[in-house]
């Protein structure tokens, strides 16, 4: 599905009305139409009648109006309190407000004078939609909008808000002030980006996608990002012939571990081989081998020359390099440790190899020490990095705080500046192409947050990489497994218990779900 910002999605209609034909008044219909389906289904579960609908003046206000209308039409006791002077009102807005007038509906100018009288008014109602900002609005709310947001937050009803919750920045999901927290937000044509990147998605509870009579041509081509589902990862998935054998699904060599790290390794192997590939080797330090001939059945190991460290030598580089015309793709990173002749072998893989490459955790750590990826030629290997947001600060030079900021540009550099795909990890982990494509993921829960869940993610990533899947779709795949398999885990283990293995044991269960197609989004698509 076509994620889009608040710029493109501005673009969409502009095209839309002025160039098809399509009048801004049906898209206003069509919105408020189907913010007012949404909202009576939910009054129709809890046997209310009330809704109190809160309204600016531009065009969300507008789609408010409309909403007020269809359930005044049904039967419900509908009140729209307005942010404004009906003489400020223009175009669309304006006339759907005279239509309300027209059919009697109750609509109640608010300053700050009435403020009081709206707190109680709100505090009998049985749902608030959130009509005041839409997604051309950034900065954050001031004078009567803060205080009314701030009202609303206050009653502690059931809020839906109309496209974006008022408050929320559209393009980058960042809340610089006072923000709706929604319990349903009714979405128009396209998620915008906002709406799945924190903090802001924290703030619109159930999401709903409603068809306002855009075509479908025109949102698929009005924008670079794309939500991950289940069926675009179902739809990159390398076809397993029956007669395939190990050779056929490909050899996976992570390069991994150091001392009181071998967890790492097993898990980014264990990871891989869940993931269908054929074969995967572990490269260790030699002095570790033993440990993760005992830690792994299935995954082949091999020692390699180590430091007095016991970490990986950069005499180890004729001995791996010897060894890749067998191998399909590698993993880099996982446990590796920070040693100076560590770093000395990853600089040297980076520069030798063609095979595609996963660089995480220390492997990334290294690279961004020794300023690794500002030099990668465009003969370099298909590279794949997975960083979190510390370690994306220290390979932009940038703090967490800005990465954090604005992840999708953040990511969509690091692609275009390492000429890589870049997995920025985290709630709503952002995948970005060098071309400038971009993907958000809707899957993962916080219990996700604990030690060797990233080595999960690099193996899976690895693993797909192996079997012949294109970087950015391995990538995607990746992350919305990942998640999906530690949402599965959370029912069972709870949040609070989950461990990276347990991700592990539910990626059999999520594989067949993805391929069965029974993998239910998070979000609702109204048509």
């Amino acid at each position: 599905m076509r994620l889009l910002t608040a710029a493109e999605m501005r673009a969409v209609d502009n095209h839309v009305i002025r160039e098809i034909g399509v009048p801004g008044m049906v898209l206003m219909e069509n919105a408020g139409r189907q913010v007012a389906g949404v909202a009576a289904t939910f009054l129709q579960r809890i046997g209310g009648r009330k809704v109190s609908i809160i309204c600016g003046k531009g065009n969300n206000g507008g789609d408010g109006l409309v909403a007020a209308r269809y359930l005044h039409n049904r039967g419900y006791k509908v009140r729209v309190f307005l942010l404004t002077r009906f003489d400020e009102l223009t175009g669309d807005a304006l006339a759907n407000y005279r239509i309300c007038g027209q059919l009697g509906i109750d609509i109640q100018e608010v300053d700050e004078k009435y403020l009081p009288k709206l707190r109680f008014s709100l505090s009998l109602t049985d749902l608030i939609i959130d009509a005041m900002l839409g997604t051309g609005v950034t900065g954050a709310p001031r004078g009567l909008v803060k205080q009314v947001i701030d009202l609303v937050n206050d009653v502690e009803k059931t809020v839906l808000s109309v496209d974006v919750p008022s408050g929320l920045d559209a393009a980058t999901g960042a809340v610089p002030g006072a923000c709706v927290r929604a319990n349903m937000t009714v979405t128009l044509a396209a998620p915008k980006v906002g709406l799945l990147v924190y903090p802001g998605a924290g703030y619109v509870g159930e999401l709903f996608v409603a068809d306002i009579g855009i075509p479908p041509k025109v949102l698929e081509s009005a924008g670079r990002g794309t939500v991950i589902d289940a069926s675009l990862v179902k739809s990159v998935l390398p076809v397993r012939p029956a007669d395939g054998h190990k050779g056929t699904f490909g050899h996976l060599l992570i390069l991994a571990g150091s001392p009181g790290l071998t967890g790492a390794a097993a898990m980014a192997a264990e990871a891989a081989l869940r993931t269908g590939v054929g074969l995967v080797t572990v490269g260790v330090p030699q002095s570790l081998n033993d440990i993760l001939e005992v830690k792994l059945t299935e995954a082949m190991t091999i020692p390699l020359p180590e430091t007095a460290d016991h970490t990986l030598s950069i005499e180890a580089l004729p001995v791996i390099l010897e060894k890749m015309d067998r191998v399909d793709a590698i993993v880099i990173g996982p446990g590796l440790s920070r040693n100076p002749s560590t770093g000395q072998l990853v600089e040297a893989l980076l520069q030798e190899l063609s095979c595609p490459v996963v660089l995480d955790a220390d492997g990334l750590n290294l690279a961004a020490g020794l300023g690794l990826l500002p030099r990668r030629g465009s003969s370099s290997c298909p590279l794949v990095i997975t960083p979190h947001p510390g370690e994306m600060a220290r390979l932009m030079g940038c703090s967490t705080a800005e990465v954090q900021g604005n992840r999708v540009a953040i990511a969509r550099r690091a692609a275009e500046n390492f000429s890589c795909t870049a997995v920025l990890k985290g709630a709503g982990t952002v995948v970005a192409a060098a071309n400038g494509d971009f993907w958000v993921n809707t899957t993962g829960n916080v219990g996700m947050a604990t030690g060797g869940t990233g080595d999960v993610l690099s193996g899976i990533i690895g693993g797909l990489l192996a079997a012949g899947v294109e970087p950015s779709e391995a990538a995607c795949g990746g992350v919305y497994v990942h998640g999906l398999a530690g949402d599965t885990a959370a029912r069972y283990r709870g949040r609070i218990s989950l461990i990276a293995g347990d991700l592990i044991e539910t990626l059999s269960e999520v594989w067949q779900a993805i391929e069965r197609e029974e993998v239910k989004e998070p979000w609702s698509y109204l048509v």
